[in-house]
């Protein structure tokens, strides 16, 4: 069986090709060849079916993905999948199940049978979760275990942090906040127990083997990223990015679509310069983006600094944007923190996808100003990002029920700026 990457190199243009071509609006031979040049993903797990696939590339819209799963704390299957109707409410365009504790296989197996968007997963977690959090107990051979079973399974794209090698933990332990990747810390302190490599980077080829058989696209993780401004742009991050680029080519090489994953908090300054750092070391690899947060200070409302900072990050590379949600730093996210989070993310994919100038990106908004100048508000919702909320607010604040539509709350009828601008229209024609 071939991968997407594989056909498209090839000059087939798959089925799943054409319905994100549609989804795009654009020619299938854009999409067929972005793929071909590595500079795109299409995560396609053949054993699961995905009505609503979602191109990943720099040509395209700007993507977000919402994380899911439950902690050993809290949480638990049913949660998990209302979070994920949230989040598919709210427009996200991929999804990941990053569970640990007990249940987690149950918890993907039900993810996957009702997410009709690709699933990704972080298989370190099942591994360590498999041996009650004992992760000096794991061996190679379980992790890749684990990784065959998922990928049987459906999961459509994988977090594999297989950069961060033994003689990059040093430097990270440098840091103000050390190793803030969960499963970057994991194989860090595995290496340091054992005195041996990352077992993913050792055991590679056999990674690629697995991903190539159920084409499963390989998301390189950033385990190394900075989890405060005070470590941004570092010497760990660095030369991880760099073994991540040597991983990018040994990917292609073997016919298996590759992402890679980037930071993490950085100041606002230094987005650009990691965004175009990381598009010229992978040769042009989608990046996929954690915010980044841009300030240590806002807990509460992380979803508001992150969403700052993935506008930029996805105007000046960034082909992803992981979402990040209130409870960020706080705890595990509600469902209505999940939508909170999705929504912001939208935002900011939106407002990159404009500012970069990306065919149509701006034709929604337009036709909002039209409809704001019309009062027609029904119009005005949909449109909107999240038109129910919109509405619900709208009508929250609304004179009465029966109070006239040509106005708002904020001015009044005889103070709205908007009817003003129409008398003026009126005065000009006379």
């Amino acid at each position: 069986m071939a991968t997407q990457l594989q056909h498209a190199r090839n000059g087939t243009v798959t089925p799943t090709m054409e319905r994100a071509a549609a989804a795009e609006n654009c020619p299938v031979g854009l999409v067929r060849g972005e793929l071909a040049a590595g500079r795109a993903v299409l995560p396609a797990n053949p054993a699961h079916p995905v009505p609503r696939p979602a191109v990943v590339g720099r040509r395209f819209r700007t993507k977000v993905n919402a994380n899911l799963g439950r902690s050993p704390e809290r949480s638990a299957e049913g949660e998990e999948l209302d979070k994920l109707r949230t989040a598919l409410e709210a427009g996200a365009d991929l999804v990941m199940d990053l569970s640990v504790g007990p249940d987690v296989a149950a918890i993907r197996k039900e993810l996957l049978a009702a997410s009709p968007v690709p699933l990704g997963t972080v298989p370190i977690y099942e591994a360590v979760s498999r041996l009650r959090g004992d992760v000096a107990a794991m061996t190679p051979a379980l992790l890749l275990d684990v990784i065959a079973a998922q990928a049987q399974q459906g999961v459509d794209f994988m977090t594999l942090h297989a950069g961060l090698l033994r003689r990059l933990v040093p430097l990270a332990m440098q840091r103000r906040m050390g190793i803030v990747s969960r499963g970057g810390a994991l194989l860090a302190e595995w290496m340091l127990r054992h005195q041996r490599e990352n077992p993913l980077y050792e055991h590679w080829d056999e990674v690629l083997r697995i991903c190539r058989e159920h084409d499963v696209t390989v998301s390189l993780g950033d385990g190394l990223r900075p989890g405060c401004l005070a470590d941004a742009s570092d010497a760990a991050q660095f030369a991880e990015l760099d073994v991540l680029a040597e991983l990018v080519q040994r990917c292609r090489a073997a016919g298996v679509q590759a992402m890679v994953e980037g930071p993490g908090h950085i100041p606002f300054h230094e987005i650009q310069a990691n965004m175009e750092r990381e598009q010229t070391v992978c040769d042009g690899a989608p990046f996929y983006v954690l915010g980044p947060v841009v300030t240590d200070i806002a807990p509460g409302y992380d979803h508001i600094s992150a969403s700052i900072g993935a506008t930029a990050a996805a105007f000046y590379g960034a082909s992803l944007l992981c979402y990040v949600t209130p409870a960020e730093h706080l705890g595990l996210p509600t469902a209505e923190e999940v939508r909170e989070g999705v929504i912001a993310f939208r935002i900011a994919a939106h407002a990159a996808d404009v500012a970069r100038g990306l065919p149509g990106a701006r034709a929604a908004d337009d036709a909002m100003a039209a409809a704001r100048m019309a009062f027609d508000w029904d119009r005005q919702f949909a449109l909107a990002l999240d038109g129910a909320g919109a509405r619900r607010r709208y009508e929250q604040t609304r004179a009465c029920a029966e109070a006239s539509p040509d106005h708002c709350s904020m001015c009044g009828r005889e103070y709205c700026a908007i009817r003003t601008s129409r008398r003026l229209h009126e005065l000009r024609s006379h």
